[in-house]
């Protein structure tokens, strides 16, 4: 972390603009500079003169979270529309604090393609060209798939057809639950720079979030700093633990995200290189030799990692960005059971940090998807971190007041009327929790959240639904996670997907079997660390749906290769179509058919490799190409449908069918 700015000087801007919800006549944009910053934002459709609008109060609005950081959101309403599929420049002039103004290629060159002056996004016409993905790992070692998408859009940028109608993020945009020693060590640099807010830490050893920043057990040992009594040993090993899961992944939580400070400053340096501009690198804390082993390893795949993220930031400058929250954008497992929400939220502690992390992603990431429902929340938000006290430290009862609002919101999801109609779910915060066993993994969704869903699909000709976690998963992994459940090891395999609960599971597949809901289904997915895809088709229905799961993820993030390998091996061969094991399975209603890898070893069905996915539907909202862009350098994958693996492998590949 070189310094590259003089010590007494921050830049204007210190990360986006982001592109967020863009339409017609309403464009939201995103951004946080190190003071409030008056913009006019001045938009060139080609071949048009430039519009200027002012941005006021109305149309940007300045939350401070510390000193020198203030997130600027920024809502657009035009009365004349801008054209559809048409290269538009945009710019945003910022009125500096002497008087001067600057543009985006002044204060964010990073954000320029090259020979550009201005950047660039396109209002395409029709949702038929989506990029997608998941699990952002900044520690992984593997090439950032946001990147890669930048180098995509590199290629087209002057081509409106041929530019995405948007970045689809299905889940964990951060891992505030598996943070690397030198990234916490910049997080905590980049708190001390711009001055984040403090607060207060109920019910835990330390006082304070001053406290917790300095305490030897800081950094790989976060657990010793939760109450010491007995009655919070299933806490301590719920939040800080670290649980073995052998079977799918390793979760490291010892360096797990608390304060709200904490975590704005994990999206700063995730999404903008200038943060890492602005602080210097920290000597390495007292370590045990394991932990300083890892921490010097640690440092050289964040080095990787910076020097990826120009590029990663000025992809999300180009193209408009939907988000929805998976786990690790809060906590690993979160709300997976009823009593795991019972556990977390009865103390005030684990509450707070739950809180601090859903506080910064409605920030961050829920309002820039659906605006309106967020102004009362935000109204809460400005009024806790406007008026911090003179320790620099935000109000602890205003703070979880604002939590305990935030825990019961319930409008996190969100639907684009665009064509076809992209509907988000939430599948975190409306589970359908089991009362009798509260231990057994919730349903994704409750009764109530699949009937409004239900009522957004009806008389839709084709939809495209975002789950974060897949829909229709490798039927092994699924019959792993449901025998470790019946043991009472749910959180150990992450026993998390949609045939885990019978009623939600059963709700969903008479969703599709209606006979007002589409008959054409995309299913975008993450969460997994692998990308698959699935041609799907319920059986015994009147109406023959045509459903396709499509899984890409994870964008810097990989399953154990040899692991997964074998999974996929051995779920041919136990769940091929004749096997009888299949109707001991939730899906013996369903015919999933693979598509398969165009560089698959035989027979593979799972690609592993971190990258970012890519759809391209037909006038019908069927899939006509299904890519994985993969990040190592190696070429694009695609998903063949049987017909195109038929034409193009050779006869001994053509014989394995089914799932």
């Amino acid at each position: 972390m070189t310094q590259s700015v003089a010590p007494n000087t921050l830049p204007p801007v210190l990360a986006g603009p982001i592109l967020r919800r863009l339409e017609p006549t309403r464009l939201l944009l995103w951004l946080v500079g190190s003071m409030p910053i008056p913009f006019t934002l001045q938009l060139t459709p080609a071949g048009e003169t430039p519009r200027s609008v002012v941005l006021d109060e109305a149309s940007c609005r300045v939350i401070p979270i510390g000193r020198h950081a203030f997130v600027h959101l920024i809502d657009v309403s035009l009365s004349e529309p801008l054209p559809l599929d048409t290269v538009i420049a945009y710019d945003l002039i910022a009125t500096l604090a002497d008087g001067a103004q600057a543009n985006i290629a002044q204060w964010a060159p990073h954000l320029l393609h090259g020979g550009a002056t201005q950047p660039t996004l396109v209002l395409r016409s029709r949702a038929d060209d989506i990029l997608f993905g998941s699990c952002r790992k900044p520690h992984h070692p593997s090439g950032d798939g946001l990147a890669r998408a930048d180098d995509l859009l590199a290629g087209h940028i002057g081509q409106a057809d041929a530019r995405p109608a948007m970045l689809m993020l299905c889940g964990d945009q951060i891992y505030a639950d598996d943070v690397a020693g030198p990234m916490l060590s910049a997080i905590h640099a980049l708190i001390a720079r711009l001055g984040l807010y403090g607060e207060v830490l109920e019910g835990a050893v330390v006082a304070d979030s001053e406290a917790l920043y300095a305490h030897p057990a800081g950094y790989y040992r976060r657990e010793d700093l939760l109450p010491a009594f007995k009655s919070n040993e299933a806490l301590r090993e719920r939040f800080f633990g670290g649980v073995e899961k052998p079977i799918f992944t390793t979760t490291s939580a010892h360096n797990h995200l608390v304060t709200l400070a904490e975590v704005i400053a994990m999206y700063l340096l995730v999404w903008s290189p200038v943060p890492w501009q602005i602080i210097t690198e920290s000597p390495m804390p007292a370590l045990s030799a394991e932990h300083a082993h890892q921490w010097r390893r640690e440092a050289g795949i964040l080095q990787d990692f910076r020097r990826d993220l120009p590029k990663a930031a000025r992809l999300l400058a180009h193209v408009q960005t939907l988000m929805i929250f998976d786990d690790h954008d809060v906590t690993d497992d979160w709300n997976l059971s009823a009593k795991w929400a019972s556990t977390a939220y009865e103390h005030p502690f684990s509450r707070r940090i739950v809180g601090n992390a859903l506080m910064a992603y409605m920030l961050c990431q829920g309002w820039g998807n659906r605006p309106d429902v967020f102004t009362a929340v935000l109204d809460d938000m400005n009024a806790l971190t406007a008026t911090p006290d003179p320790e620099q430290r935000l109000d602890a009862a205003a703070q979880d007041a604002l939590i305990t609002r935030l825990l019961s919101f319930s409008q996190w999801d969100y639907v684009l009327r665009t064509q076809p109609t992209v509907i988000v779910l939430d599948t975190r915060t409306r589970r359908w929790h089991s009362r009798r066993l509260p231990s057994r993994p919730s349903g994704l969704m409750d009764w109530e959240s699949l009937t409004d869903l239900q009522h957004e699909l009806l008389d839709e000709t084709a939809a495209v639904i975002v789950s974060p976690t897949p829909m229709f998963g490798v039927k092994l992994i699924e019959v792993v996670q449901r025998i470790c459940t019946y043991a009472g090891h749910a959180l150990t395999v992450d026993a998390e997907n949609w045939m885990t609960h019978r009623g939600s599971a059963s709700v969903m597949l008479n969703i599709f079997r209606h006979s007002r809901t589409p008959g054409n289904y995309v299913i975008l997915s993450g969460d997994v660390h692998y990308s698959f895809a699935y041609d799907v088709q319920v059986r015994d229905s009147d109406r023959v749906p045509h459903i396709w799961q499509i899984t890409s993820s994870g964008i810097k993030n990989e399953f154990p290769r040899r692991l997964l390998n074998w999974l996929d091996r051995l779920n041919r061969w136990l769940y091929s179509p004749r096997s009888p094991l299949n109707w001991f399975t939730q899906r013996r209603h369903l015919q999933i058919q693979p598509r398969l890898p165009d560089q698959r070893s035989s027979g593979e069905r799972l690609w592993n490799s971190a990258g970012i996915g890519q759809i391209l539907l037909d006038a019908q909202g069927r899939p006509a190409r299904i890519l994985q862009h993969n990040a190592n350098g190696q070429p694009s994958t695609e998903f063949l449908a049987p017909e195109q693996d038929a034409a193009t492998k050779p006869i001994a590949a053509q014989t394995d069918t089914g799932e």
